[in-house]
């Protein structure tokens, strides 16, 4: 903690007793797995097609956990070996059902819905792949700010009340929302406005809930990497961009945006795949470098596998980075069966779910499967 400029004090020492009893038990866990018969499991949303595929095509057996109704996906594309139905994604926290998750050998793959619907993942002794504290900062905004900043990345201007803004802004809420809500706003008096039109829908409940951030103008561009403990280097898997709610308000007329008073949201929609000018590489590969370097340092032992740091490239082609996820990100579904950067690398059909299975087939293969269990 004193890496970041934070006094130990006892909830510091309580937290890192916490994490470090949790890790004791995970690591009890995987130990009493038969690591020849492990089984790759997930929640059915978010990128669950793409882990089951990936898992699949590198040799595993599959396991879905799915919300009652919503099964039909994961059977129609075949790909789950066993579906799990719960009533609430919460129910994976029962002792009772992870302990027979547990029974299977299930590594659990986590994807934005572990963030956005389970929340206290102290609670899920389950192993999964990757590294579970990283989570938990990346749904909080001041923490992901702390870590890019202390990356030395260049990021959008930060308000810290509505009424510092004197520009173009976005407003966003903490967690994995999807873009839900988020609305661009020019001033105190337009923030309020829209604020409180989406307090009475229920979309947010307090402003204390709330990032203002400086909106630039420019090309949005996702990119997902992949750490590897094993061969210890980043790896460009895929690059996306989003096709979101507010793209069709383009389809309006001027005179009827004006007349109507729409309000739109950053609602995600699908995801389309970016091929980047080939300069512009380099600054998403620095920025890649050195947000693993600062996650050791923040969460031991930082990253592990997928992340996506999402930037904007403004008209002079300066990259701003405005967010990072410490998981796989939806937007790695348009690289099946692969992506250009994958194909660069690997020379197969590769993608972010079976890359995702292979370090875990190459970690068991070299006694390392507890370097990629957080």
């Amino acid at each position: 903690m004193h890496a970041l400029g934070v006094r130990s004090n006892d909830k510091t020492f309580m937290h890192f007793f916490t994490l470090s009893a949790m890790r004791e038990k995970i690591l009890k866990v995987i130990r009493g797995y038969d690591l020849e018969e492990v089984v790759i499991g997930t929640l059915g949303s978010h990128s669950a097609l793409n882990i089951l595929r990936g898992a699949k095509d590198e040799g595993f057996k599959t396991l879905c956990i799915c919300r009652k109704g919503e099964e039909i996906v994961y059977e129609c594309f075949g790909i789950a070996d066993e579906i799990v139905s719960v009533s609430d994604f919460l129910e994976i926290l029962n002792p009772r059902i992870q302990e027979k998750l547990i029974e299977k050998n299930v590594i659990l793959i986590p994807h934005g819905s572990f963030n956005a619907y389970l929340k206290d993942l102290d609670r899920l002794i389950i192993p999964f792949f990757g590294n579970r504290e990283l989570m938990i900062w990346e749904t909080d905004r001041e923490k992901q700010r702390m870590w890019l900043e202390m990356s030395g990345l260049k990021m959008p201007k930060k308000f810290e009340k509505p009424e510092e803004i004197d520009r173009i802004s976005i407003v966003k809420y903490h967690g994995a929302m999807g873009g839900r809500g988020y609305f661009l706003t020019s001033d105190k008096n337009d923030f309020y406005k829209k604020f409180k039109y989406l307090v009475e829908r229920g979309v947010i409940r307090d402003i204390r809930d709330v990032e203002i951030q400086e909106y630039i103008v420019g090309a949005n561009v996702y990119f997902s990497f992949f750490y590897s403990p094993i061969f210890d280097r980043v790896e460009l898997i895929t690059i996306d961009r989003r096709y979101e709610v507010i793209d069709g308000l383009g389809r309006v007329p001027a005179e009827i945006q004006l007349s109507s008073d729409i309000e739109v949201t950053y609602t995600v929609i699908a995801n389309f795949p970016v091929v980047l000018r080939e300069s512009l590489l380099s600054k998403a590969f620095k920025a890649a470098r050195s947000v693993v370097d600062t996650s050791r340092r923040i969460a031991h032992p930082g990253l592990i596998g997928p992340f996506c740091l999402e930037t904007v490239f403004d008209d002079k082609a300066e990259m701003y980075v405005f967010e990072i996820s410490a998981r796989i990100v939806a937007g790695t579904n348009v690289g099946i069966p692969n992506s250009p950067y994958s194909y660069l690398m690997w020379g197969e059909n590769m993608y972010m779910g079976r890359r995702i299975a292979k370090e875990i087939k190459i970690a068991i293969e070299k006694g390392r499967i507890e370097d990629v269990i957080y």
